[in-house]
């Protein structure tokens, strides 16, 4: 493992996204050049660490020159100009089959546009280099895919990359893009977040669209991006905002910056730990990250939120039931075609009776409610991303406090209970100089992404939060 800044030459793979954007508006490189030297580690490192699933290499060429003529022609360009990233191939893009990680989709026809997000991207200039693998139709926390291959960790290639968006990590942590999209059910953004040493951002419920990703459970599903710094997550963020009528449950708010937000600092937040199950259910690794973090921004005050392990509970039977649901047509005529261990949760949550579903609903507006009341007297809350680092591919039980436990589904354990409520949360990774990554949620109240993120480039700032870039072997 490799530590390294993330803000170094605009033409090599360490360079931040804005580095890179600054650097092809000031005329230093070209965007066709920054497009190829992303394409040319793709083509390096994709055969060790199987990320993408397709790489866009005619589009992304073609966007990159559109941007040099731009530039050449005295325009003004936009905040991503030149900026190579990739998306989960979850999301819609234009002349691509969107698989969802999934056998079946192969056989639609390919996507005739480009998702929501993507086009938001597109209008910021930044340039789409490929979509990338995925746990099926977004139901994991590994990115063990069997029909397209395990995506693997930069930082030790032995180890799963998190999911389900472990391809959007990877992408990152390996320095084949600057920034990449994933969605985020019940941790699939932070979970690869912290495994694999990279920014990530769940936001809040409805801040941003959703229409043209591929669905895993509706009211819960979130998108959002990765980065390497703060500054770099913040831009994409904002890029990203907007009302979109396309979908129903996209908040109608106006773009609320976050970026110029950072500088700020911490003075006058209220900041505390999570506790209770927040503590029993992680690692002394994961728990020494959090206290790094937690004493970097001098918090002493303890909190817990309510009912947890029921929360958890109601997010597993939402899940279950919703995507059971949409699958059912499929299960019922071609079973075989869906991974044996998500067949099994599929089937099983198309079998959820009602009053399970219904009473996991009421419990969630009780459980709102009551978290809701805690950020009256709190800004931001620190709880550890996952319950440990990175595991070898194939691992099957992992021990917690002594308690062995199954990996898969424990992987989303202290993840479930924030997303169950739409909260927004920024993943930030510790570090940890010589050993594999870990992160922490800075989890605020609704609609209050820029608070998390004024927290997120505090820690930066202090050293204490730093993306680490891999060194992978060729």
């Amino acid at each position: 493992m490799n530590a390294s800044n993330t803000r170094a030459d605009p033409s090599g793979p360490t360079a931040g996204a804005l580095d890179i954007a600054a650097a092809i508006a000031r005329g230093e490189i070209t965007a066709k050049s920054a497009a190829e030297a992303a394409l040319e580690r793709i083509a390096a490192l994709n055969p060790v660490l199987n990320v993408f699933t397709e790489v866009t290499r005619e589009r992304a060429l073609a966007e990159a020159v559109a941007i040099d003529a731009r530039r050449k022609a005295g325009e003004a360009l936009p905040a991503l100009a030149g900026v190579p990233y990739c998306v989960k191939n979850l999301f819609d893009v234009k002349g691509v089959v969107t698989l969802a990680g999934s056998k079946i989709n192969r056989e639609h026809a390919p996507a005739s546009g480009d998702a929501f997000l993507v086009q938001r991207m597109s209008a910021a200039g930044a340039v789409l280099v490929g979509a990338v693998n995925m746990d099926e139709y977004a139901y994991g926390f590994t990115t063990e895919n069997t029909h397209y291959g395990p995506t693997r960790n930069p930082h030790d290639t032995t180890r799963v990359a998190g999911g389900s968006s472990g391809g959007s990590g990877a992408a990152l942590a390996s320095g084949m893009t600057s920034l990449s999209l994933g969605t985020d059910t019940n941790g699939s953004i932070r979970v690869p977040s912290s495994f694999c040493g990279i920014f990530g951002i769940k936001p809040t419920y409805g801040r941003l669209s959703r229409r043209g990703a591929f669905p895993f459970c509706t009211s819960l599903d979130h998108v959002g991006p990765f980065a390497r710094s703060t500054a770099d997550l913040a831009a994409c963020y904002d890029q990203l905002q907007g009302p979109d009528d396309g979908d129903p449950a996209c908040a109608n708010r106006a773009i609320e910056p976050t970026r110029d937000q950072l500088g700020k600092g911490i003075a006058g937040l209220r900041i505390g730990v999570l506790g209770g199950w927040f503590e029993e259910n992680a690692h002394a690794d994961a728990l020494s990250a959090r206290d790094t973090a937690s004493k970097a921004l001098g918090v002493t005050r303890t909190l817990e939120f309510p009912e947890v392990a029921r929360a958890r509970a109601s997010a597993f039977i939402i899940t279950a039931s919703e995507s059971g649901n949409l699958h059912f047509p499929n299960l019922a005529i071609r079973p075989d075609d869906f991974e044996p261990h998500i067949q099994d949760r599929l089937l099983a949550g198309a079998l959820v009776p009602a009053h399970w579903l219904l009473s996991a609903q009421r419990f969630r507006s009780w459980y709102r409610a009551r978290v809701l009341e805690i950020f009256r007297d709190v800004d931001i809350v620190i709880a550890p991303s996952t319950p440990f680092p990175a595991t070898p591919i194939g691992t099957d039980t992992i021990e917690i406090n002594g308690r062995m436990v199954p990996f898969r589904p424990s992987v989303g354990v202290l993840t479930q209970p924030v997303s169950f409520i739409g909260l927004p949360v920024v993943a930030a990774p510790v570090a940890r100089p010589g050993k594999l990554p870990l992160g922490v949620q800075l989890i605020a109240a609704p609609w209050r992404e820029d608070l998390a993120l004024r927290v997120a480039a505090h820690l930066e700032a202090e050293g204490v939060c730093v993306s680490t870039l891999a060194g992978v072997p060729g």
